[in-house]
This record gives structure tokens, sequence and C-alpha cells, in this order.
């Protein structure tokens, strides 16, 4: 007599019409068979640097949910060094320990790609988080980052208003990395159709606070009727705060950038007016998706390298009007709750 199956995938239930005799709970074989694929594999992480809050808080979750499955969980510290990076991942592809699932931050579109592909080839699966890549990865994991720069332009002509000037400024990160250069072309996508807004400087930061500030304090100089400024990451955009504030402009400009939601980073920036817009990913979610890939990767049996899904992190404009008590994480809180488990 043909029976239903139920299989619970995500929250979710499907039931297949099988031939089979009834099975009594205790005699499901799926915890075993899951125990058995995830025993012992090893996770590394290779960030861009661990001294940041997004990096800090994916390991915090990904260290409690690997350390659950069985698993062990590691990370490498590149400290914003490409060359540091890329003997992180040399050295992991040629360890006797070698990791089972590669994370990697990538710095630009090609330094690691033929070290993620010789991964691969080593039978490492390969997963991308934040940072895109001239590479296939077996997943990518992070912001559509043209999306987040029309999320950007949006907000900054929405902070500007119609009786502004309608000058703005880019603090771009640098000319290589995909973060940078993608979340440009969403910000020209929106600003083509808003022609009345300007851009009338784009310098780059380097991704670093001090030079944002001293290029922000040049444009003001030069633009002193700026209306707003796009800062392109919350870690050097408290460079172009303090030079906005320098400029005694802090009611006049309205600064945007993108940041991972820490509560320090970006929602007590907001309450207190240091940015006016921050277009924010969902960090535990995020993370949370590479999990689930991690666990369907090790369980899947497919090779390295044979399939490429994109998993888009959902991202919002957030400003004093919509900001919630739960719009931003709590790094600290975070880190103590790994610790607990």
């Amino acid at each position: 007599m043909k029976k239903l199956l139920s299989i619970f995938f995500a929250g979710t239930v499907f039931a297949m019409g099988v031939s089979a005799a009834p099975v009594k709970a205790a005699d499901d074989p799926s915890p075993a068979i899951y125990a058995e694929a995830m025993k012992g594999k090893r996770v590394m992480l290779v960030p861009m640097a661990m001294g940041f809050d997004l990096a800090q808080g994916w390991a915090a979750i990904l260290k409690r949910e690997v350390d659950a499955f069985g698993g062990v969980f590691e990370t490498r510290d590149p400290n914003w060094s490409v060359e540091a990076g890329a003997q992180a991942i040399t050295e992991a592809i040629s360890s006797d320990t070698k990791p089972d699932v590669l994370i990697v931050m990538s710095p630009d579109l090609n330094s690691y790609s033929k070290l993620m592909k010789k991964a691969q080839a080593a039978g490492i699966y390969v997963i991308l988080v934040d940072n895109p890549a001239n590479f296939k990865a077996d997943a990518y994991v992070g912001g559509d980052w043209t999306q987040l720069g029309r999320l950007e332009a949006e907000a900054v002509i929405k902070g500007c208003g119609p009786n502004s000037s309608k000058k703005i400024g880019l603090v771009q990160g640098d000319q290589v990395n995909a973060t940078s250069l993608y979340q440009y072309a969403g910000i020209m996508q929106v600003l083509e159709k808003n022609p009345d807004f300007k851009v009338v400087a784009k310098p780059d930061s380097n991704w670093d606070a001090t030079t944002s500030r001293n290029v922000t304090a040049t444009m003001l100089q030069q633009n002193p009727d700026i209306c707003g400024i796009i800062d392109f990451w919350d870690g050097d955009a408290v460079g172009a705060a303090a030079a906005i504030r320098e400029a005694k402009l802090q009611d006049k400009v309205f600064l945007v950038t993108t940041g991972g939601g820490e509560k320090t980073a970006d929602c007590d920036k907001i309450a207190d007016g240091t940015y006016g817009a921050v277009v924010m990913t969902e960090l535990a979610q995020e993370t949370h998706n590479m999990v689930a890939i991690i666990k369907y990767l090790l369980q899947s049996g497919q090779a390295p390298g044979t399939a490429s899904p994109f998993i888009y992190t959902l991202m919002k404009a957030t400003t004093k009007e919509n900001l919630r008590p739960d719009s931003c994480w709590d790094l600290k809180a975070l880190q103590a709750e790994a610790e607990q488990k």
C-alpha cells in the first residue's frame, strides 16, 4: 500500500508517494546519516581581516553552528594584506588538516581566483562571502552590491531633497574591489534617472578612515554647497563624518554609507545624526545562509566547482524615521552568546 513520506526542509513539508512499510520514528536513519556526514568536517574563514564587526559576527555564529554539528571551525587573519590572505589559502590547501569548506572574503575580483580553483581541485568547497570575484565558487553569500548602490543613491536623493543644490559627492573604496565597482554602477543607474542630481567629486578612500576624512575635507572646500555624500563603507565613513563635523556642515550634508548593521557601527550613529542613512545587510541571516549551504554541500556528494548558486542577503536603507530597537545586532552580545553555547 502506498504511504506518504513527509520530508522537512527549511520549515517546509514536502509529501511524496512511496511504497514502503510503516517506519517507526526510532528507525529514522536521517540523524545518523547527518551526523556521519558532518562529524569532524573542517570549516575555515579567511576574511579580509578579523578585526572588524562583519568578520567577528560571521565567526561567532559559524563557530557556534560548526561546533554544534561536530565539526572544527578555524579563522585566518590576513589583516588587510592580500599577500597574507593568499598565503593563508595556500597553506590551507597543502595542510594535512586541510578544510572541507573554505569561506573567503575576496579583496578584489581576481587576486585569489587561481588559488580558489586550486582549492576546489583539492576537494575543498569554496564559498565567497560578501565580496564577489571572477571565480565560480560553490556559492556566493552576501549582498547584491549593484542593488545596494541603487538604495544608497535613492537615500541620498531623498536626504538632499528637491530644493537642495543637488550636488553629491562619492567616497569610493578603490577601483579593483567588486563591492566598490558594483556600488558605483548602481548609484549611476539611479542618477541617470534623476539627471538634476550631479556627482561633483568621487575620490577613493582605499577603505581607510583617515583618507576618507582628508578627501571629504577637500571635497567640502571645493563644493561648500554639496547636499549629500555617499561613503562606500561605514569603516571609513567615520572619517567622512569627521570632516563634515569639522566644516560645521552636519545639518547641511546628508551622509549615506553601508554596513553590516552592527549597533555601535551603524544604528548608534544613525540615532545621533552622524549618518543620515545606512544601507545594511542582515548579518545573522547572512551567516545562517552560509551555515545552510555548508550543511548542504557536505551532504551532497557533489564535486567542488560543479554548482554556483547566489544567495543574496536582504538589504534596506535605515534612517532615523525607520530605526527600530531590532534594526541592528550587538557584537558584544553575539560573542557572549556564542561563548555560552
